[in-house]
């Protein structure tokens, strides 16, 4: 994507966090938005703050978990801006709680947002992006979390991992395809939303973790957050401009990717030691 000026980006998750920094970056470089979110007074904030920059944002309250609506909007989109260039596959939630404690309707809320999510807007827009007949390109949200395990995250986990192989497997498609369209999987690591504060958690966390309460829990989670959102639509932009396959957001990202690939099997040993010493 050699400039963004004049392209059209449909953004999910649009209404806080990444999703909300993605726009206003976008808008300052005169892309034109299509912007989603199931949280209506957040996105409308959004569609304000990138309002003065010029370009043409449209918007829709949207359950990216559901695969009909998500195809209407693509539909929608595309009749309303004329062409979409760009995807950005961002919504997401998180759920913790053991495998034995997490109800199936918690595992099929996750997947249905964080996987299906994904899955959807691709399939909805990249014959969209295809049809352009310009530079174009999918992007995924995955998480470091999508290449490092973590105790009470099985359905996060499960989500992201999922991300990934779909993204990489797209990725190689398009290049054997070589049609101008292309993919990045994206995994941040702490990143300052609010995407803890809003997770769904069951007693389970507490029970394990010897913590007191969610509340409690929530806070913990946040203070390890290192990077803004700002920050992560940076690096997210420079990397589909430079066609990257994968790409690492913060120095907690770094570190957890490069524990993984050292110690593939070790790390899990050294994660439950971790863990067992934090509950203590």
């Amino acid at each position: 994507m050699k400039s963004y000026k004049n392209k059209v980006a449909a953004i999910t998750g649009a209404a806080s966090g990444i999703g909300r920094a993605l726009a206003v970056d976008l808008a300052k470089r005169k892309c034109n938005l299509a912007l989603s979110d199931v949280d209506e007074k957040g996105l409308a904030e959004t569609v304000q703050m990138v309002s003065a920059a010029g370009v043409r944002v449209t918007s829709r309250t949207l359950d990216v978990a559901d695969r009909k609506a998500m195809h209407a909007w693509a539909d929608e989109v595309v009749h309303d801006h004329g062409k979409v260039n760009l995807i950005f596959n961002n919504a997401g939630v998180a759920l913790g709680g053991t495998v034995e404690d997490t109800g199936y309707e918690d595992y099929e809320w996750i997947l249905g947002v964080n996987m299906w999510g994904v899955v959807q807007g691709t399939k909805a827009f990249l014959p969209y992006i295809k049809q352009a007949g310009e530079e174009g390109h999918v992007i995924n949200i995955s998480s470091v979390f999508g290449l490092f395990a973590q105790p009470t995250q099985s359905g996060y986990n499960m989500s992201k991992f999922a991300v990934r192989g779909f993204t990489e497997s797209l990725r190689q498609e398009l290049d054997i395809e070589s049609c101008g369209v292309s993919a990045t999987c994206v995994h941040p690591g702490g990143i300052k939303t609010n995407i803890a504060r809003n997770a769904r958690m069951t007693k389970s966390m507490e029970n394990l973790t010897g913590t007191a309460s969610a509340e409690n829990m929530r806070d913990s989670f946040e203070a390890l957050f290192m990077t803004t959102a700002e920050q992560a639509a940076k690096v997210i932009l420079s990397a589909v401009s430079a066609n990257k396959r994968r790409v690492l957001i913060g120095p907690d990202a770094r570190v957890l990717d490069m524990m993984q690939r050292t110690l593939p099997v070790i790390y899990q040993k050294v994660v439950t030691a971790s863990f067992k010493l934090a509950s203590r």
